[in-house]
């Protein structure tokens, strides 16, 4: 079914709209992160914050992140609910997920050096008793990462959209300021071992703050939109409970589940020197466009995905489907291309600084080619889960995701290597820390392949075979694309120093995307003109 002019408007002006406010967050992570990287480089300080991030970060990303499944849910469930009946289910959700957290809290303050111990078993001991001091220091971000997921989740079905996509610029100022009050008392000597234990708790407390201040700025627009103020509400049996429980806790096991490969790939890792901290720098790197692209296309869609489940609008749901992994390719295939193809000179540019040296940008540059590869999976299959979460099914997303996590471990097994003695006696690949991320993309292949395929037998008629048509037209377009600014990179001659990686990254970039757009255009798929005339109606003199 073609959309019509007012909701196609409406999706246009939800995703600048989050496009603008997510940009500008990722821009300010993009510069915490070359603070820390000029700051402690691939040392003890940040290798361990890692470890000890894994825990309070994946509870940040996973209950507080916009598209988790926190704010996924609430988003489902409050889109089809009055304001007031808004309002109690999530005062009675706050309570009830805020006391289990509380738990958490307590769990993770009392067991992080065992904790420490399992994710990373071959860390040197400072390394594993700073990242002890630094989880425990983070453990009270359990308690706001689901608060935080809640609001903004409520705030979004109450189509509010620019605070709950703005707020993450507010985790990386306070640890820029973090950082800066630590540079008045270290000076140049910050990246030294003497001041490792002092970074190290200054990032950890830092980071916290930033998990605060996003509490608290959605406080004030929650009661703005009538969502009610700080309180606690035991009415869980009003109706809506029920609901969001059936899907947010197979929602949330399923997304945790995804994330429990990260335990995975930092207990690989362990073993690996500064591999811990070299997959902090290229996954942010990768996740500045994917989350910016991710925030364009999932946050407007999916409470158009729940307005579409009823048997009459299968049509259109189906439409909106395709739309969603469509763009995604169009967008995702060529930014994986060029990173592929330009890895060392973007590492250069924005890492290679202070105590980021040339082996540390060798190390993040061969990560940042592997992530490349496994771009468009990673948003493709978020898109599949959304669909699911719609549609009511928890259950899916969580049986792949549980099968993924076994995957996940044989191929880091296979591509990397035990970091202790002993173990299964399999063939092993030395990939070194590139084979952990390859793991995870073949991992993302697999389960978004599994989810499409369930999604076909639930719903039918899917036209998968114009899809996988449509999707290799614009890989072979990727491709070409990243193949030209390859050999512009190579083979022109640049100026030396960061002037030059400048204008290497930028014109190689832009000449393989042009050939990308032409090539995509070309070749006939809808959603690849689609994006080509949104990007000429945002340039000056654009039609």
């Amino acid at each position: 079914m073609a959309e019509t002019p007012s909701r196609s408007g409406n999706l246009r002006r939800i995703a600048l709209v989050v496009a603008l406010a997510t940009a500008l967050s990722k821009v300010a992570g993009l510069v915490r992160q070359q603070a820390i990287a000029a700051a402690f480089g691939v040392g003890a300080a940040y290798d361990a914050y890692n470890y000890a991030y894994v825990l309070p970060g994946f509870l940040l990303i996973l209950l507080g992140g916009i598209n988790g499944p926190f704010h996924s849910d609430m988003v489902s469930v409050m889109a089809r609910q009055e304001r007031q009946q808004s309002a109690r289910l999530l005062a009675a959700i706050n309570t009830l997920v805020g006391l289990g957290l509380l738990l958490v809290t307590v769990v993770l303050v009392l067991l992080a050096d065992p904790l420490i111990t399992l994710v990373g078993p071959a860390l040197d001991r400072g390394i594993h008793d700073l990242a002890v001091v630094q989880l425990r220091l983070m453990a009270p971000m359990a308690l706001f990462a689901g608060l935080i997921g809640l609001g903004f989740g409520a705030l979004n079905a109450a189509d509010e959209y620019w605070l709950p996509s703005i707020s993450p610029l507010l985790s990386s100022v306070a640890v820029l300021l973090g950082l800066g009050l630590l540079w008045l008392q270290a000076g140049p000597d910050i990246g030294n071992a003497s001041w490792a234990f002092w970074g190290g708790a200054v990032l950890a407390l830092s980071t916290l703050a930033g998990a605060v201040l996003q509490w608290l700025i959605q406080l004030p627009a929650l009661a703005r939109q009538g969502l009610g103020h700080i309180s606690l509400s035991f009415d869980w049996r009003q109706p809506g409970v029920a609901e969001v429980l059936r899907v947010m806790g197979p929602a949330t096991l399923a997304s945790g589940m995804l994330q429990i490969n990260v335990y995975t790939d930092l207990f690989f890792a362990s073993g690996i020197a500064g591999a811990a901290a070299g997959l902090g720098y290229a996954g942010l790197l990768v996740q500045t466009p994917l989350g910016i692209l991710s925030n364009m296309l999932l946050v407007p869609l999916l409470p158009v995905f729940s307005r579409l489940v009823a048997p009459h609008q299968r049509d259109e749901l189906i439409q909106r489907i395709r739309q969603g992994l469509m763009l995604s390719n169009a967008s995702m295939l060529p930014l994986g291309a060029l990173m592929i193809a330009l890895a060392g000179p973007i590492v250069a540019l924005v890492y290679e600084r202070g105590a980021f040296d040339g082996q540390a940008a060798r190390m993040v540059g061969s990560l940042l080619m592997a992530y490349g590869f496994g771009m468009p999976a990673y948003l493709g299959r978020d898109v599949l889960v959304r669909v699911f979460y719609a549609l009511g099914d928890g259950n899916t997303p969580f049986r792949i995701s549980m099968a993924g996590i076994g995957l996940n471990a044989l191929f880091d097994w296979l591509l990397v290597g035990s970091p202790v003695p002993g173990g299964l006696l399999l063939p092993q690949l030395n990939f070194g820390a590139p084979g952990l991320v390859l793991a995870t993309v073949a991992v993302n292949v697999i389960s978004a392949v599994l989810l499409l395929g369930a999604l076909q037998r639930r719903l039918g008629s899917l036209p998968i075979g114009a899809w996988t048509r449509d999707t290799a037209l614009l890989a072979l377009a990727a491709v070409v694309g990243g193949l030209l600014a390859w050999g512009m990179a190579r083979g022109l001659h640049w100026p030396a120093g960061l002037l030059g990686l400048l204008l290497q990254t930028s014109l190689c970039g832009l000449g393989g995307a042009a050939v990308y757009g032409l090539l995509a255009g070309g070749l006939g798929v809808p959603e690849a003109r689609q994006l080509g005339r949104r990007l000429r109606e945002r340039l000056p003199g654009g039609a």
